[in-house]
């Protein structure tokens, strides 16, 4: 009976495997690139901390590089901080009432702009 070596991933394949997870890249497909392919099972016993850490790792990487640009002035950044974290939106909301029958007649009216 042949006994399989034990796998002892190296510092390479760590980093494959923190830089595919941090972008949401499935396990399944991860475990095709290690090794010339492993079990999934494999890949979550010995690379457990990369899979668990990569992506929150990244998103704050990204998020500070973010806040770093509004901060620093820039308006893209300043908005989508904005939209993404205090909830802004640039939605607007209409609100009908009455009978409805089949003509529909909508009016819009602009005013000019000083």
């Amino acid at each position: 009976m042949q006994t399989r070596p034990c796998f002892k991933p190296t510092d390479e394949q760590r980093e494959v495997v923190r830089q595919m997870s941090s972008v949401g890249t499935p396990q399944e497909q991860i475990a095709q690139c290690i090794n010339k392919g492993i079990d999934v099972k494999t890949l979550r016993k010995y690379f457990r901390e990369e899979l668990d850490t990569a992506a929150t790792i990244a998103n704050a990487a990204v998020g500070g590089m973010l806040y770093d640009k509004a901060m620093g002035g820039d308006t893209t950044a300043m908005i989508w901080w904005t939209k993404s974290r205090n909830r802004w939106s640039e939605k607007t909301e209409t609100e009908l009432s009455g009978e409805l029958d089949s003509n529909i007649n909508v009016q819009i009216n602009f005013e000019p702009a000083d």
